[in-house]
C-alpha cells in the first residue's frame, strides 16, 4: 500500500472516531435532558397533587425563557408534554427504565399516537433498537406495527436467527389493506396481481418500509422446467429477497410446500453471497389461524401468512385477536431480547 492510501486510510480511520464520538456525546446530552424533562415533569405533578392550579404552568414557562432565552423546550405546551410524560411513565416498571433511550421529540411522537403502555414499551424498543427516524416511526405506528407484530403468523423465530428475525417480524403484516386497486368482491389472481404491479409505488408503501420490486411472475429454473413466483420483492434492511404468493381465496397448507421450494431454489440459484436468507409471504383473501399455525410449525424455512382486503375497515374477527396483557408482556420478551 502506497504512503497515499496509508493516508487516506488514516483519515478514515479519525473521521469515524469523531463520529462515534459525536454520536455518544449525543447519547449522553439526550439522557441528560429527558432526565430533566422527568424532574420537572416531576415537580409540576407533585405541585398540582399539593393542589396547585393550572396557572402554575404558564407562569413557569415565562419566567424559564426570560431566564435562559437561548434555550428551548420551556413553551406552555411542552411543559405539559413534561408532565403527561412523567404521570404516564412514572407508575409502569417497564416503561420507566426506557425513559432515557429515545430522543424526547421521539418521545412526544409515541406520546401522541400510542395509548396503551404495552404499545409504548414496543415504538420504544423497536426505535432503540432499530434506530428508526422520527418518520419512520410515525410511519410504523400508522401502519400498526404493534398490532401487526401480536397477530401476524411466521415462523421466524424458528427459522432465522435471533437478530434478523425480530427485524423479519416487523416487516411482515398480518392483513394488508389494497383499498388503492378500486377491485370488486370478485376478480382473479392474475388481476390481482395486475393491479398490484400497475400501482407499485401504494402496493409497496403498504407493505411497509425498505421494501424494493424486483418483478412479477419472476422465473426460476430447476431441472429444465420454468417456475414463476407471483411478485418478487427485495428488502434493503434485512439484506433479502421475499417471495410472494397471492391466493384470492382460503389458506389451504399445501401453499407451504410450494414457498418452500421458490424460497430454496431461490437461496441456491439468485440469492447473492452477502444476502441473507430469502422469506416468504404467502397473501391469501382468507385464513383459519389453527390450519396455518399446523402448517407452520416444523417449517424450517421462513414464511408468514397474511391476509389482505380491498377496503381499508379491518375485518370485524380481527378486533377480538389481540392476546391478553400477559401474553403481549411475553411475546415483547421475546422479540427484545439479545
Amino acid at each position: 500500500m502506497d504512503q497515499q492510501s496509508f493516508q487516506k486510510e488514516f483519515i478514515a480511520d479519525i473521521k469515524g472516531k469523531i463520529r462515534a464520538a459525536q454520536y455518544e456525546a449525543l447519547k449522553v446530552v439526550n439522557v441528560k435532558l429527558i432526565n430533566l424533562y422527568w424532574e420537572i415533569g416531576k415537580s409540576l405533578s407533585e405541585k398540582q397533587a399539593e393542589g396547585w392550579g393550572k396557572s402554575i404552568v404558564p407562569m413557569l414557562s415565562k419566567e424559564l425563557q426570560l431566564e435562559f432565552p437561548g434555550i428551548g423546550g420551556f413553551s406552555t405546551t411542552n411543559l405539559w408534554y413534561m408532565v403527561q410524560f412523567y404521570n404516564d411513565y412514572q407508575e409502569d416498571i417497564n416503561l420507566q427504565p426506557l425513559v432515557g433511550e429515545i430522543s424526547w421529540a421521539k418521545h412526544l411522537i409515541v406520546l401522541a399516537k400510542c395509548k396503551g403502555n404495552q404499545e409504548r414499551q414496543f415504538y420504544i424498543l423497536s426505535t432503540k433498537k432499530n434506530g428508526w427516524s422520527k418518520n419512520v416511526l410515525i410511519n410504523q405506528i400508522e401502519n400498526k406495527a404493534f398490532e401487526g407484530y401480536l397477530l401476524n403468523q411466521t415462523n421466524f423465530q424458528n427459522s432465522l436467527s435471533a437478530t434478523h428475525s425480530s427485524q423479519a417480524l416487523l416487516a411482515v403484516k398480518d392483513n394488508y389493506t389494497f383499498d388503492f386497486l378500486n377491485l370488486g368482491a370478485e376478480h382473479s389472481e392474475a388481476e390481482l396481481e395486475l393491479r398490484l404491479t400497475t400501482n407499485i409505488r401504494n402496493f409497496l408503501l403498504e407493505m411497509g418500509s425498505s421494501y424494493t420490486f424486483v418483478g412479477s411472475q419472476y422465473r426460476i429454473q430447476v431441472a429444465d422446467r420454468d417456475y414463476w413466483i407471483d411478485l418478487l420483492l427485495y428488502h434493503r434492511k434485512l439484506q433479502c429477497l421475499v417471495a410472494i404468493e397471492l391466493k384470492i381465496g382460503d389458506y389451504e397448507p399445501e401453499y407451504k410446500g410450494k414457498m418452500e421450494f421458490y424460497l430454496a431454489v431461490l437461496n441456491d440459484t439468485v440469492r447473492l453471497a452477502h444476502e441473507n436468507e430469502s422469506i416468504g409471504i404467502i397473501i391469501c383473501k382468507s385464513k383459519n389461524r389453527t390450519i396455518v399455525e399446523y402448517s407452520l410449525k416444523n417449517s424450517t424455512l421462513p414464511i408468514g401468512v397474511a391476509t389482505y382486503s380491498t377496503s381499508n375497515v379491518l375485518p370485524s374477527q380481527y378486533h377480538n385477536l389481540l392476546p391478553s396483557e400477559q401474553e403481549i408482556t411475553e411475546k415483547l420478551k421475546l422479540l427484545f431480547k439479545d
